[in-house]
């Protein structure tokens, strides 16, 4: 494991949410509208709409049919998701987790 503060530190890393990474990386280059993404997907645009803003998590479901979609592979965007709420958690730990002891095998 790195002790580099820049790999290691939580706040030096970008996190962006699994529905931001889809719009920037996906949609935007293909200039594909939500409500257009939405109807291809045949999920509600506002459920489309509160993913790609972040104000609510990337589900298994939405995942199966993005994967679809673009020819990536299933749990693709779930990955993305867990990813983001990792760090997230991290942050607010706060450093709480450096006084946890590991318990020997």
């Amino acid at each position: 494991m790195s002790r580099s503060p820049t790999i290691t530190d939580p706040n030096w890393l970008e996190n962006e949410h699994a529905g931001r990474l889809l719009a920037s990386e996906l949609m935007e280059p293909l200039k594909l509208s939500t409500a257009a993404l939405a109807s291809a997907l045949q999920v509600r645009a506002e459920h489309l709409s509160a993913v790609i803003n972040g104000e609510t998590a990337m589900d298994a479901e939405l995942d199966l049919r993005l994967s679809r979609y673009f020819g990536v592979s299933e749990g693709f965007f779930l990955r993305l998701q867990v990813r983001y709420e990792l760090l997230e958690a991290k942050r607010a730990l706060n450093g709480s987790l450096d006084r946890i002891e590991p318990r020997a095998a």
